[in-house]
């Protein structure tokens, strides 16, 4: 089967192997069969591995849906009656959590830093200082609207000072930058299937301690379908989702994981790296502006202030049409769009890229 191949340099969905896309095509099956929660149930225990965490004490919570699914959960879920969350915001997604927070009416501070930098360690905990009832800190790992990474080591340490829960948004860094959830001072964490392990939309996971979802059984229902601990315990008891799986996107992530481990962490971590820095060569010869300093950025999104004169519709547009995706930015104080390191590309296809986007920059040029 001869498939179009596309370069997404958008933050996700990514580009996936032409051997995930077929790994969805399968006899048909109803997903209530053993061997269908046999193959969750290994694609549980693997999704562990990526992050070193020892089943003994950590387990992994399917859900179908993006990752806003996996945030809803870990917010609606994890936070006690007579608790409080603290949401470490300095960008679009931790801003999400916040707006989720606010709807199901979860005790929460919104603890807001600018876009453009990392939180204030300090300012972190005086906050926890000030506010013994926070139960759980919540913060997202890599900002993806502007390619910032987030100390969570640190954030977590604080946090586990103050007794509470380490939840980190791990969307756009699981199975890219090589990390392990002790290590990281992590309580929980997330991701989808369509970022990091290059896999098709429509699955996603909540990877928590065991001691933190029995915890939480006694914690507020605020939601039906997105409640981590029915959603959990559903499985366990069942071998079953709760409701109806995405199958041909499981058997898609079955695959893309063997991929995952056949490339291995670290050389993934190169690849990555090594297509990154591309995007950083490419962008220099151009004399375009980086909008966020180097030392604290993911090595996985880069935000690009607009040049004079720029159209992004019209650019985006000359690039799509040739195969090429890039992505607007998500940063309130700047005109920004974003080139990404994540999928099955490398630094050949970032050269492919920037002479197409010479060319789009020339010929869609707004008038001076």
């Amino acid at each position: 089967m001869n498939i179009k191949r596309n370069i997404l340099l958008n933050p996700g969905p990514a580009t996936t192997t032409d051997t995930v896309k077929l790994a969805q095509i399968v006899p048909d099956i109803c997903p209530r069969e053993h061997e269908f929660g046999e193959l969750m149930r290994t694609l549980g225990a693997d999704l562990l591995k990526v992050v070193h965490a020892d089943p003994a004490d950590w387990a992994t919570v399917l859900f179908c849906g993006s990752g806003t699914i996996a945030m809803d959960a870990c917010i609606s879920s994890l936070v006690p009656a007579d608790g409080k969350l603290l949401i470490v915001n300095n960008g679009a997604y931790s801003a999400r959590a916040a707006a989720m927070a606010r709807a199901y009416s979860v005790p929460h501070i919104d603890l807001t830093f600018p876009v453009d930098g990392q939180p204030d360690l300090a300012e972190v905990a005086r906050t926890l200082n000030e506010n013994p009832d926070i139960t759980a800190v919540y913060t997202t790992h890599q900002e993806t609207g502007t390619g910032i990474l987030n100390p969570v080591r640190e954030i977590g340490a604080l946090a586990h000072a103050h007794g509470a829960t380490m939840i980190a948004d791990t969307i756009s860094t699981y199975a890219m930058i090589p990390f392990a959830v002790d290590d990281m001072n992590m309580d929980v964490c997330m991701s989808s299937a369509q970022k990091g392990i290059q896999g098709m939309t429509g699955l996603s996971f909540v990877i928590a301690k065991k001691s933190v979802l029995e915890a939480a059984k006694n914690y507020p229902v605020r939601s039906y379908y997105t409640n981590l601990i029915m959603q959990h315990m559903g499985f366990e008891d069942t071998g079953e989702m709760r409701f109806t799986p995405p199958v041909q996107t499981v058997y898609a992530a079955k695959r893309a994981l063997a991929e995952y481990f056949a490339e291995g962490e670290a050389k993934k971590w190169v690849r990555h790296t090594r297509t990154i820095e591309a995007i950083h060569e490419g962008l220099a010869r151009l004399g375009l502006k980086e909008a966020i300093p180097r030392e604290i950025q993911s090595g996985l999104v880069v935000a690009v202030e607009y040049p004079a004169n720029f159209d992004f519709a019209r650019v985006h547009d000359y690039c799509y049409e040739r195969g090429y995706t890039i992505y607007p930015g998500k940063m309130q104080s700047a005109s920004t769009f974003r080139l990404c390191a994540l999928g099955a590309i490398d630094e050949a296809d970032i050269a492919g890229f920037f002479c197409v986007f010479k060319e789009a920059l020339i010929n869609s040029a707004l008038p001076s």
